[in-house]
């Protein structure tokens, strides 16, 4: 169960757990988002070119406009390091260095587009974006088009699932709550990013708080988890719902490692995926055949490892794969 199905971290990233500058642009930089990510900038993964590369081993499989068109267009919520997350005006991270493999069987560009995470599957069917990439937990919700109250809002997406994360706690340095669990959490104040999985496990673990006859856990949601991180660091809520990767990455650099603690639940590991809307089959296909081909060839490895991610490897790609 991940958060992003989120969510990292910082900018730097949060989202992500992203670098050293990158934890410090979590905290600051992420604020910048925009509710649709028209105004945010955008970047294309690294190692790519611009056009179509027709020699290239899938360009075949890709469909016919994508092939016209020479590009990829991608939603992500660059604020989420090491998964996602802004150098300057670069988005770069775990999901890009892996959306450049992919690029380099499929012969297209993936130009990635930072936005909101909570609007980025609304922008599938309206064609502004191909695919979401960005850290999103592939739960049947997301899948079938069901709010998290079990209505229907959309006709839902299809995953291809590339990686897995477990709950990380985010907890100030030293731990002074003594936090080891989610059951810790009962009588306390959590921070989440809004539209993620961590905020339906906050409510989920409140309602196990009050069964379990403890204190009342309650919780705020923030547009950003860069946002939410703020709000434990000041001491306004006590821990931080996170990806595991995200959350070691932001305790190892958020102010250089001084600012916060993580730990993480490793039985309740969800998977990835990136979103393509359910009509697109054939551009859905592709991508699958693509990762399982850097995952055969080590590139998608050597992009995990560059990251510190390596403990979130899948052994094939799969279609749904979620719960």
């Amino acid at each position: 169960m991940t958060a992003r199905s989120t969510r990292c971290t910082t900018a730097a990233k949060t989202r992500t757990s992203r670098l050293a500058a990158v934890a410090a642009i979590a905290v600051a930089g992420s604020m910048l988002l925009t509710a649709c990510g028209d105004q945010t900038e955008g970047g294309s993964a690294e190692g790519t070119k611009t056009g179509a590369a027709s020699n290239a081993p899938l360009f075949s499989k890709l469909p016919a406009d994508v092939q016209k068109a020479g590009v990829i267009k991608v939603g992500t919520d660059a604020t989420y390091a090491p998964m996602e997350f802004k150098e300057g005006e670069k988005i770069v991270g775990v999901d890009p260095d892996i959306a450049a493999a992919l690029s380099k069987q499929l012969g297209v560009k993936f130009e990635f587009t930072s936005g909101t995470f909570d609007t980025l599957l609304t922008a599938l069917p309206t064609g502004r974006t191909d695919i979401v990439m960005s850290s999103m937990t592939d739960t049947k919700a997301r899948q079938e088009g069901l709010d998290d109250k079990g209505q229907k809002t959309g006709t839902g997406v299809d995953f291809v699932d590339y990686f897995t994360a477990s709950t990380g706690i985010l907890v100030k340095k030293g731990n002074p709550e003594n936090i080891r669990s989610l059951d810790d959490l009962c009588g306390k104040k959590l921070a989440v990013q809004r539209g993620t999985t961590y905020e339906q496990a906050a409510k989920d673990q409140a309602e196990k708080c009050k069964k379990d006859g403890k204190p009342a856990l309650t919780f705020e949601s923030f547009p950003t988890d860069a946002e939410a991180q703020t709000r434990v660091k000041a001491g306004g809520a006590v821990a931080d719902l996170n990806d595991s990767p995200v959350a070691a990455y932001i305790a190892k650099t958020a102010g250089g490692g001084n600012d916060f603690e993580a730990i993480a639940n490793k039985t309740d590991a969800g998977l990835f995926g990136i979103a393509v809307d359910k009509k697109n089959t054939q551009l859905r296909d592709a991508l699958k055949e693509a990762l399982d081909a850097i995952i055969k060839d080590g590139t998608y490895k050597a992009a995990l490892d560059k990251w510190g991610a390596a403990d979130g490897a899948i052994p094939a790609a799969k279609i749904n794969g979620g719960s």
